[in-house]
């Protein structure tokens, strides 16, 4: 029997880097497992799965980072926030909202494909941005980072891709492994606290292996650095709220080349609705609260079911053979807001929204590596797609956005050419072709649920795009190696928002400009040095397109504005270690971009926090005192940011997070508190992305988590 065990080489290094006003010594790629207290030895390169022709992260021709299970597990030990989590451990992504949206936390100031074990959790035809919302973050082995525009999972990825590979079944007969936690705020308040537990099972008896493992959580009130609560929102929140997850994994070896998996991923996420807003004031600087009380209607939630099934062969007839078929069952309610309202009984009521996505897909690749004496890497495939979606009216039965039926086949082909030992040459086409169906429907009006806005005729237009990359990596010494690349992405806007805001009678969804398919091109060239204990990584990359989506908010509803836009941003991550028990991380992000407003063909309008993150400027310092004895740092500074709309200027702030463990002769048991000092803030969407009294909050104050785990 045969396992894939995934291990890691770093680019290592330190250097002095100027930024006006400020010198920095940056250290550490955050892709890095924690200080071992031994001799740093080299490791194999790791296999990036989520690329579909099993590249390796050091010698890819863009910026991949791989996140390690410590890395989780360290992050965790602070919070358990999903979106805290990828904005502490990925350059360019926007600073975490602390809520169940993830709308505005971007990738390179675009959206992000999520995936599970390669399996699509974006869900763009109406996107209800809690895609990164879908798993528990104990289940998850390593996070696969790939940035910039990309076609190698078809739909979506038009800032990157963030791929959760979960954990797999240990070799032995039994393993087990529990954790438990306790999270509280540093005041006095009950109803701040939180508690998690975590539980999971494996192993391997003659052909068979399996995982069994799932998680409880319940969250409480958070309160700011003012020690106030923290304000709700109507869409979604994280706080107050619980969640479960449970997991499934059997595989079966056929021989020691081959295997077949089935993995189930149950995820559910809820609030329990014991707070209502207290609407805040932005021009008076007061933030949006809460208070006990009985909120209208259901509580908002997040419940989704992820099914696999995979055929891995390692060696037919030289080949190695990667078949998944899939399936997803997404839901996501949304609370009551003040629209929608209907009667009952003589009462008003107000409706809530719900959108429902069912995907089942396939994907065939097949590798072929080191052909004609090892210069040339050949992978093909085809992957296969159908996404319904529609969103619903939970209450009274109707359909805010219409039934709709995407559907995308796409071949590709992607070769590596090995000219010298030292060059790499990359480059591959991808041919999508998709189908949208919607049938004759009419829109809804928010003041009156019970009327019709206008009607609506169906139509089924389809699209075509060949998409293409291409690139190359260059080993200059044994320490130093550069990269550059071109590669274009695929996906649709946001389907959803364009149906339901048609106004105009006699629109035609065959018509419709706004639904065609945005192509994103982005631009890499980089540079990786390595000197043993030390690193750097610095790349440039430019991300444009002639028809973006950017979205803007009329009459208090988010839509998207087809626009040209254009992004460019710099990204500097390092490392140094300090004899065998001390490592210090720094990295240094600026991104930048303007959007085409008033339609002449030129850029000039600053992109606001809805989209590109702050200049960001983060630390850390990993030690181990001794064999029982571990401590971690890390801070972050976000950088002032003013653009064309005074309202949405941002001012910046840093925030300071620690964490100790100590090991017990049976497990380990860890201190985190996030937000260290207990800076009182208002968060960077709150700022500038979008000018609201509603959505006007502060971030978490001061929190703490006392946490044991062992394994047996």
């Amino acid at each position: 029997m045969k396992h894939s065990h995934i291990s890691g080489r770093r680019f290592r290094g330190l250097t002095f880097v100027f930024i006006p006003g400020l010198v920095s010594v940056f250290t550490a790629s955050v892709a890095a497992e924690p200080v071992p207290a031994t001799n740093e030895e080299k490791l194999e390169p790791v296999t990036v799965t989520a690329t579909r022709n099993r590249s390796k992260a050091d010698e890819s021709p863009r910026r991949v980072t791989v996140i390690s299970r410590e890395q989780i597990a360290q992050q965790q030990a602070i919070t358990n926030d999903p979106g805290q989590v990828l904005a502490n451990l990925i350059p360019s992504y926007s600073p975490s909202r602390q809520k169940l949206s993830n709308a505005g936390e971007t990738l390179r100031g675009r959206d992000p494909q999520f995936l599970i074990d390669g399996v699509p959790q974006s869900n763009p035809l109406r996107d209800s941005s809690r895609d990164s919302y879908t798993i528990d973050l104990s289940m998850v082995e390593r996070i696969e980072v790939i940035y910039g525009a990309s076609a190698e999972h078809g739909l979506g990825a038009t800032g990157g891709i963030i791929n959760f590979v979960t954990r797999r079944a240990e070799s032995g007969t039994v393993n087990q492994h529990i954790g438990l936690s306790v999270t509280t705020d540093d005041g006095d308040h009950t109803d701040g606290q939180g508690y998690k537990a975590d539980y999971r099972i494996s192993g391997a008896e003659g052909k068979w292996d399996y995982l069994v493992s799932g998680s409880w959580q319940e969250r409480g009130l958070f309160y700011d650095g003012n020690d106030q609560p923290v304000g709700v929102a109507y869409p979604g929140e994280l706080q107050n709220s619980r969640n479960y997850d449970l997991q499934g994994k059997l595989g079966y070896w056929i021989d020691d080349n081959q295997n077949i998996e089935l993995s189930v991923n149950h995820f559910d996420l809820e609030g329990k609705n014991d707070y209502v807003p207290v609407i805040g004031d932005r021009a008076a600087g007061r933030a949006t609260s809460a208070r006990k009380g009985d909120p209208i209607g259901d509580p908002g939630y997040n419940e989704v079911t992820t099914a696999r099934l995979s055929y891995n062969h390692a060696n037919w007839y030289g080949n190695a053979i990667d078949a998944n078929i899939y399936g997803q069952r997404f839901r996501a309610q949304f609370a009551t807001t003040p629209f929608f309202p209907y009667t009952v009984g003589g009462d008003t009521r107000y409706d809530q929204t719900r959108n429902e996505s069912d995907k089942i897909g396939g994907q065939f690749t097949i590798n072929r590596r080191r052909m004609f004496d090892g210069w040339l890497d050949v992978a093909a495939g085809v992957d296969l797609l159908q996404d319904e979606t529609k969103q619903v009216l939970a209450h009274t039965g109707r359909d805010y956005v219409p039934k709709t039926r995407f559907q995308n086949y796409a071949g590709f082909l992607q070769l590596d050419v090995h000219p010298t030992d030292d060059l790499t040459l990359t480059g591959g086409l991808r041919r999508e072709h998709a189908r949208l169906k919607v049938g004759r429907y009419a829109t809804i009006d928010r003041s009156n649920v019970t009327q019709d806005n206008v009607t609506v005729d169906g139509g089924d237009p389809s699209f075509s795009e060949v998409l293409y990359n291409g690139g190359l990596t260059y080993q200059l010494t044994d320490w130093a190696q550069v990269y550059g690349s071109y590669s274009q992405g695929f996906g649709m806007p946001d389907v959803g928002r364009v149906l339901r805001g048609i106004a105009t009678p006699g629109e035609s969804v065959d018509s419709l400009i706004d639904l065609k398919p945005i192509v994103t091109d982005t631009q890499e060239i980089g540079a990786r040095f390595d000197w043993a204990r030390y690193g750097l990584e610095i790349s440039y990359y430019e991300s444009d397109s002639d028809l973006g989506q950017r979205l803007t908010e009329r009459n208090g509803q988010w839509v998207g504005s087809r626009e040209k836009t254009e992004i460019h941003g710099l990204e500097v991550t390092s490392h140094a270690r300090v004899g065998d028990r001390h490592r210090f991380d720094l990295s240094y992000t600026h991104a930048n971009g303007r959007s085409d407003t008033d339609g002449d063909g030129s850029v000039d309008t600053r992109l606001t926090g809805i989209n590109i993150a702050p200049d960001t400027l983060r630390g850390s310092w990993h030690a181990t005192w001794t064999d029982r004895v571990s401590t971690f740092v890390q801070a972050v500074h976000y950088f002032d940011r003013d653009i064309d709309n005074p309202e949405l200027d941002f001012n910046g702030y840093t925030l300071v997070d620690a964490s100790v463990s100590y090991a017990l002769s049976l497990g380990r048991i860890q201190l985190g508190v996030e937000n260290l000092l207990d800076k009182d803030y208002f968060t960077y969407y709150s700022q500038a992305a979008r000018v609201s009294d509603e959505y006007y909050f502060k971030g978490r104050g001061r929190t703490l988590t006392l946490g044991y785990q062992v394994d047996f």
